[in-house]
């Protein structure tokens, strides 16, 4: 099998490197740099395990898109900076020693070489989903704290897998159809496209999805595998000869409007007009502008790190 596609969900993992090390952890001149330490760290664990030939650091270039706002209001309403006035473009709650540590990934990402990619009125999700759907060549790791990403396993053309950390890299699994399926009840031949379906039946607190009232992950589940997908389920609802039992129907068709309005929303894109920090996605085997690097290493204290970093892509193999 060839190297695979590593797609990095770089805001999922540099929240979880700065809350998971210590804030103690400064550059010389004071500056907190746990996330960034945490962040190369973790990439160069990722190399070690997956030998990837490919590599790209999804950026969350719009962390609220305003389509998805306009279908679902309260879409991560919570996470909104109280302050930020209401003419101006949601800015997030972010901890203000993280903000100037992500220019910093930037920094070291764009001096080894290392591809990044966003898009305008994107999140990352939507970027990881565009890359994944887009590949037909090598298999795909999509590494992410996120359980929304789920939706994007699948076999054909190419595997994807999704590396998901929700208990650290250490103890991390990939998820494929078979492993979203047995733990989440949905059809195994559409795993992917049924997890996102039950997300949307289910809603997602930590977005501010509401879900379908009444109607929770087992539900939802259950739905799912009796009727194989959202649109066979609505059908059922709106059927009123199906076997559809009334609880579950007249949650449904009181919900129709929310539905249809949280599709969109629930879903990741796969089409998002992309850009790219680099004209490759090829993992450097050695840093683009090394002077830069080790300048940069110096300042920010993490001589150790970007060494780590540096040994993983030695140990893969010449291309």
């Amino acid at each position: 099998m060839s190297a695979p596609l590593i797609l990095l969900d770089g805001a999922s993992m540099w929240f979880r490197s700065y809350f998971g090390v210590p804030s103690s952890i400064t550059a010389p001149d004071g500056r907190p740099v746990n996330a960034l330490r945490g962040f190369l760290d973790a990439v160069a664990t990722v190399i070690t395990r997956e030998r990837p030939g490919r590599l790209v650091v999804c950026r969350d270039d719009d962390w609220r898109p305003q389509w998805r706002v306009d279908a679902i209001p309260t879409y991560k309403s919570h996470r909104v900076v109280e302050e930020n006035p209401g003419d101006e473009p949601d800015v997030e709650e972010v901890p203000d020693d993280l903000t100037p540590q992500v220019d910093m990934i930037f920094e070291i990402l764009d001096a080894f070489g290392i591809a990044t990619a966003g898009a305008a009125e994107f999140e990352a999700d939507d970027v990881l989903g565009t890359l994944a759907a887009r590949e037909k060549r090598d298999p795909v790791v999509v590494v992410s704290g996120d359980r929304d990403l789920l939706q994007v396993v699948r076999d054909e053309p190419v595997p994807v897998r999704v590396l998901y950390l929700g208990s650290g890299l250490a103890k991390a699994i990939k998820w494929g159809p078979e492993e979203v399926a047995e733990k989440y009840g949905v059809p195994v031949d559409r795993a992917g496209q049924a997890y996102a379906e039950l997300a949307l039946l289910r809603g997602d607190p930590s977005d501010g999805l509401p879900g379908v009232p009444g109607v929770g992950e087992k539900t939802a589940a259950t739905l799912l595998a009796q009727h194989g997908s959202l649109e066979n389920i609505l059908a059922a609802a709106h059927d009123p000869r199906s076997k559809m039992s009334k609880s579950p129907r007249t949650k449904l068709l009181a919900a129709t409007d929310y539905i249809e309005k949280a599709g969109p929303v629930v879903r990741v894109a796969t089409d998002a007009d992309l850009n790219w920090s680099t004209s490759s996605d090829i993992l450097p085997l050695a840093a683009e502008h090394p002077r830069k690097v080790v300048t940069l290493a110096e300042k920010y204290g993490v001589t150790s790190s970007i060494g780590r970093l540096q040994r993983a892509l030695d140990d893969l193999p010449n291309r």
